[in-house]
């Protein structure tokens, strides 16, 4: 098979690259393109990139994630997040390849009691949120058969800032640190997002709308204690406070928990449970 990964040079796209290397007969198979590389709003660049590599599977990482910024400037966040997509989905449909477009919890209204189903009503109450919410419709719309769009969340990784790596800093520059508690989801390791959508690629009949995050389920606050008890500090030092406290442009969703029951349907487990794969990613991440 022949991989083009789009946002390559993102957190989440360098892990996938990364994976595909590891398990790939010959490199030449796989091209990761960064932001630079290619702009994937411009279709002829597409095109182009399309037919110099042929790929069978393109895997999308690209995206505006700045969710603050996209509130002022939803039509750059548009651009990125709702045309890039749909241009991909079309050189997909035309050159006949699959597409792995990853998108976000965000397309909920994060106001839920129960794990958001694949299939459950979206609503999203961001310019974020609405951006992703229409790059899904469109690779959808445009490949009915051949698309597949991942939903992920709360990620971390050894390749990008993030919140896991912000508390490693601080547990070691502040006394204590005030950590929202009533905002729930699931932290998520990219690299083993990236398995996922790896082992989607391979299935051709995985398409439709899969989630992609680690189970279980926690706050920021627990989140930031269990990298504190895992660096060997007091995880008392963080203390629990609310969303009200830290306003944002953006509203964060209160309820951000993912189900996974369309794993079943193809076959292939779910991700770990979010401690264990904090365990095992917590020394890249050092």
């Amino acid at each position: 098979m022949r991989w083009l990964v789009t946002g390559a040079g993102g957190m989440l796209g360098r892990d996938v690259v990364s994976r595909l290397r590891a398990d790939a007969v010959d490199d030449a198979d796989i091209l990761g393109l960064t932001r630079a590389d290619l702009d994937v709003t411009d279709a002829a660049a597409v095109a182009k990139a399309m037919a110099d590599h042929a790929p069978d599977v393109v895997v999308n990482c690209a995206a505006y994630t700045a969710v603050d910024d996209a509130e002022e400037h939803e039509d750059a966040a548009h651009a990125i997040n709702a045309e890039g997509p749909r241009v991909l989905a079309r050189a997909c449909a035309e050159r006949g390849g699959r597409l792995l477009h990853v998108s976000t919890d965000y397309v909920f209204a994060g106001d839920g009691t129960r794990p958001y189903a694949e299939d459950d009503p979206t609503g999203p109450r961001t310019a974020y949120g609405r951006t992703k919410l229409a790059g899904e419709q469109a690779v959808l719309a445009a490949l009915p058969e051949t698309g597949t769009v991942v939903r992920t969340a709360w990620l971390y990784g050894e390749h990008g800032a993030n919140f896991v790596r912000t508390m490693i800093r601080l547990e070691g520059e502040r006394d204590t640190l005030d950590v929202v508690d009533d905002q729930r989801g699931q932290p998520t390791w990219t690299a083993d997002v990236a398995g996922a959508l790896v082992a989607l690629g391979t299935r051709p009949e995985a398409r439709g709308v899969f989630h992609a995050t680690s189970a279980g389920q926690a706050t920021w606050c627990e989140l930031a204690r269990e990298v504190f008890r895992l660096l060997g500090a007091d995880p008392e030092r963080v203390r629990p406070t609310t969303t009200d406290k830290f306003p944002r442009p953006a509203p964060r969703p209160a309820y951000s928990v993912l189900g996974h029951d369309r794993w079943a349907q193809i076959g292939v487990p779910p991700l770990r449970e979010w401690r264990d794969a904090l365990r095992a990613a917590f020394s890249s991440l050092r």
